[in-house]
């Protein structure tokens, strides 16, 4: 029987994409698996941006990240707008008590946040020093967690957002960035599955089997929350969803809009409503979380929110409105990196705005042993402003077919949609280019004609 307004459980990592083993990964999470067995998981929810802070901005906003403001990272100059709602707002309005565990990432003011309580330090950015690397490390939050859950000295309903610093690369002595394989138990390379989008290479596989030592670190913490809130008989009145911001800490992955980037797991679990172990290969974009959430716990959806609310695919009250298409977009990292892209059940167009390599590469995906792998022939090389891709024939995202006749009427259909998007959600990158600042009272941009 469904729980009108279940307590909520927000688990999240850095840096996983799908790579769990109820994704088809070569790698062994038990307790993630179950946590889909008994809920539900998505197979095709996608992400607004491939990097952190414009990806949970769009989670707990409900918007793209040109229109809330943080197109980039929150710790280098970026914000939401102000007046910009997100999730905890809503909930405490609703009189749900809040809580934050481990890392945010979202603000640089955690009192912008307005949780209720704030049971951890240092939780905006995963690599500014190592005492926060080790307080956000999933095993210590979860420990955290479970004590919150042990002693119950909360008002229900209560919501509990939860991060974890993990799958997040490690700067270390030598300048590399890896997976910080001390602390962790790691894998032995050649028996490492490889990325079927890279190159079958050593320094590829090295990183994959360090990586794998902080999946099974996340789904060890993940297993110590979902047993807690069983072992306390919470589990019956919780919903419980655990998620990601984007792709891999890997080359053409993490900071790019192929898929590889923008996929993100999503496994939720409610009693009554989600608990069947469906799968569901519907199109879902992480906009349409906030408005599903707070349809489920019946408070009025606002109608500038991006997202839409998926809750009658789960509940089938009422007609739900399958999505055609998603949109993704980047526009700063750790330099400018302006890109915009639409994804349907078959086909990808990105629009590059910018002269770059043909592959960007995030600061701590270049100075890895993978970046290292692939650094000449994909920062070498220029990037072209369209590409297209027929997933179904090139799932890798590896034939650019902007230029094959055939196609020409995708590209252009394509292109106009997404211009569209651009021009409906006055994309500040149809103008100039985009330097950080408040974009929040521009209310129309001037826009490209043909």
């Amino acid at each position: 029987m469904a729980v009108s307004r279940p307590n909520i459980v927000l688990i999240k990592c850095h840096d996983l994409g799908r790579y769990l083993g109820c994704y088809g990964a070569d790698v062994e999470t038990p307790q993630i698996d179950e946590l889909a067995e008994t809920g539900v998981l998505f197979e095709n929810h996608f992400v607004t941006a491939p990097q952190c802070s414009p990806s949970r901005g769009s989670f707990v906003t409900g918007r793209f990240p040109h229109v809330n403001g943080l197109m980039g990272l929150a710790h280098g100059n970026w914000e939401l707008h102000e007046g910009e709602r997100i999730l905890p707002h809503y909930l405490s309005g609703a009189g749900y008590e809040t809580h934050l565990f481990g890392l945010q990432h979202i603000t640089q003011d955690t009192d912008r946040l307005r949780y209720d309580h704030v049971h951890s330090e240092g939780n905006l950015y995963p690599g500014v020093s190592p005492s926060v690397h080790q307080v956000n490390r999933a095993r210590n939050v979860a420990s955290v967690v479970l004590t919150f859950l042990e002693k119950q000295a909360f008002e229900s309903p209560f919501f509990a957002s939860i991060g974890f610093f993990e799958l997040h690369r490690v700067e270390e002595e030598n300048g590399r960035f890896g997976f910080d394989s001390d602390r962790y138990e790691i894998d032995d390379p050649d028996e490492v599955r490889p990325l079927s989008y890279l190159p079958d290479r050593r320094g590829i596989r090295h990183d994959l089997a360090e990586m794998h030592g902080m999946v099974y670190a996340v789904d060890e913490a993940v297993g110590t929350i979902l047993e807690t809130l069983e072992e306390t008989g919470l589990d019956e009145e919780t919903l419980v969803i655990f998620t990601t911001e984007h792709g891999i800490a890997f080359p053409r992955a993490k900071g790019s809009c192929y898929d590889a980037g923008i996929e993100a797991a999503f496994l939720l679990r409610c009693p009554g409503v989600a608990d069947d172990g469906n799968r569901y290969d519907e199109l879902i974009s992480n906009v349409d979380v906030l408005p599903t959430l707070l349809e489920l716990v019946d408070v009025e959806v606002p109608a500038t929110l991006d997202g839409r609310s998926f809750l009658p695919l789960l509940t089938s009250d009422g007609e739900y409105e399958e999505r055609d298409r998603v949109f993704a977009e980047m526009t700063w990292h750790d330099m400018y990196n302006p890109v915009r892209a639409i994804r349907t059940e078959r086909y990808k167009y990105i629009r590059n705005f910018w002269h770059l390599p043909a592959v960007y590469l995030t600061r701590d995906i270049f100075a890895s042993e993978a970046g290292r792998m692939v650094r000449e022939t994909d920062t070498v090389p220029p990037r072209p402003y369209e590409e297209l891709y027929d997933l179904r024939e090139s799932p890798q995202e590896d034939d650019n077919l902007v230029f094959e006749p055939r196609y020409r009427d995708v590209r252009i259909d394509l292109a106009r949609q997404l211009h569209e998007w651009m021009q409906a959600t006055n994309d500040p990158l149809l103008n100039d280019p985009v330097v950080p600042g408040d974009y929040s009272t521009i209310t129309s941009w001037p826009h490209e004609t043909s």
